[in-house]
Order: structure tokens, then C-alpha cells, then sequence
């Protein structure tokens, strides 16, 4: 899966492709309307996440044009905007989904899912098994042996990270940068509040910490 972001907020951008790219996808960033419309036009995306207020040419006019051209690429807008008026302009564009900023990671990978699904395609996201635990990244699910697990949307999204690099460490910075809000700049230590949530619902065993690096789940005997 190949998807653009058109962004001209730097830090936004590449924290929108770091984390896009760690669920698997292959992630070019642009910072202006006008290279954004290029690159759409000569390259074939999955999907474009795709801000409004952009320098050259704004969001609604880079939707306008490739929908005149017959472009069906999906298309997500994120908009510091928050009105009605904007979302329906947006809409009316063409786009496919509009998101306001500022947003949860949780809630963007769920709507580039949910548009990839809508697509008819996979939207890279396996069910990743793991000795008796299952989980399943599309549905937002969880099993161990025969029994679901039931878990918040964060807990999951902690899980899901640990759980695409199963056998790796992945430091606690990782996961912040994955699943908290772009700007969080709350206690680190939240991660460890999270993980031990994990090991009460999953097993105490099932995520090891390594001393000074992170966590690194282990495949469940």
C-alpha cells in the first residue's frame, strides 16, 4: 500500500509518515498543494491524507482537480478548521473522510483503514498470531486460545505495536510517538500504565521489559 501526505506543518508530516510507516505502509510526504497535485497526478497511490490549508494550492483545490481528472484515489482532508461549512466543502470536493485537528494516531489509522477497506482492498493489515494469542488489526480484535480479550482502543493500539514487532524491542519513545496524540507531551510514563493493563488481561509473562531499552512481547506458550 502506497499512500501520499500533503502537509506543510513539518513535524505534523513526518510524525504522520513515521507512524504510517511502521503499520506497514510505503509513505511520501509533500508540503505544498501544487507538488502534492504533481505527484498524485504522475504516481498511483493507495490512498492521500491531505491538508487544506496548504501554500500554492489548498486542500480543496488539489481534491477538485483530481477528481476532474478522473482520479479516484481515496482521499482523507485534516483541517485545523472546525465547522460545518468546511467539512461540507471538503465533502463536496470529493474528499472521502475529513478529520480535525489535533487528532489521536488511534483515530487516523482507523479512518485510512476504514477508506482502504471501503476501497475492496486488504489495508495491510493481517491478523497477526502468535502462539494461542490472535490478533486481528483490521477487526481490532484480540484472543488468547479460544477466549477474546477485550481491550480499550489504547491498550490495543500499545498491543498492536509491540505485537508487528513481535521477538523486537520497541522502546517506550516508539510506542509515545505511535499511539499518543501527535503533540503529547504528558509523562512517558503513561506507556508503563498501558503495558501493565496488557500483562493483567494477557499474562504477566506475555511482555517482557528490557532494562534501559523497552518491551518485547514474547509468543504466549
Amino acid at each position: 500500500m502506497r499512500l501520499l501526505i500533503v502537509e506543510d506543518e513539518k513535524r505534523l508530516a513526518l510524525s504522520l509518515a513515521k507512524g504510517l510507516t511502521a503499520e506497514g505502509y510505503a509513505v511520501d510526504v509533500v508540503h505544498d498543494g501544487l507538488e502534492g497535485l504533481h505527484r498524485a497526478s504522475e504516481s498511483p497511490y493507495d490512498l492521500i491524507v491531505l491538508d487544506i490549508m496548504l501554500p500554492g494550492l489548498n486542500g480543496y483545490r488539489v481534491c477538485s482537480a483530481l477528481r476532474a481528472a478522473g482520479n479516484e484515489v481515496p482521499i482523507l482532508m485534516l483541517t485545523a478548521k472546525d465547522g460545518e461549512y468546511d467539512e461540507a466543502e471538503g465533502l463536496d470536493t470529493g474528499a472521502d473522510d475529513y478529520l480535525t485537528k489535533p487528532f489521536s494516531y488511534v483515530v487516523l489509522v482507523a479512518r485510512v483503514r476504514a477508506l482502504l477497506r471501503r476501497r475492496g482492498q486488504s489495508g495491510g493489515s493481517p491478523v497477526l498470531v502468535l502462539g494461542h494469542l490472535r490478533v486481528d488489526t483490521a477487526a481490532r480484535r484480540v484472543s488468547l486460545g479460544d477466549e477474546e480479550v477485550t481491550l480499550t482502543a489504547k491498550e490495543f493500539a500499545v498491543l498492536e505495536q509491540l505485537a508487528v514487532r513481535a521477538g523486537e524491542v520497541v522502546s517506550k519513545a516508539e510506542i509515545l510517538e505511535h499511539v499518543w496524540d501527535f503533540a503529547y507531551e504528558g509523562d512517558p510514563n503513561i506507556v508503563e500504565v498501558y503495558v501493565s493493563a496488557l500483562r493483567r488481561k494477557l499474562g504477566a509473562g506475555l511482555i517482557r521489559t528490557v532494562r534501559g531499552a523497552g518491551y518485547r512481547l514474547e509468543s504466549p506458550r
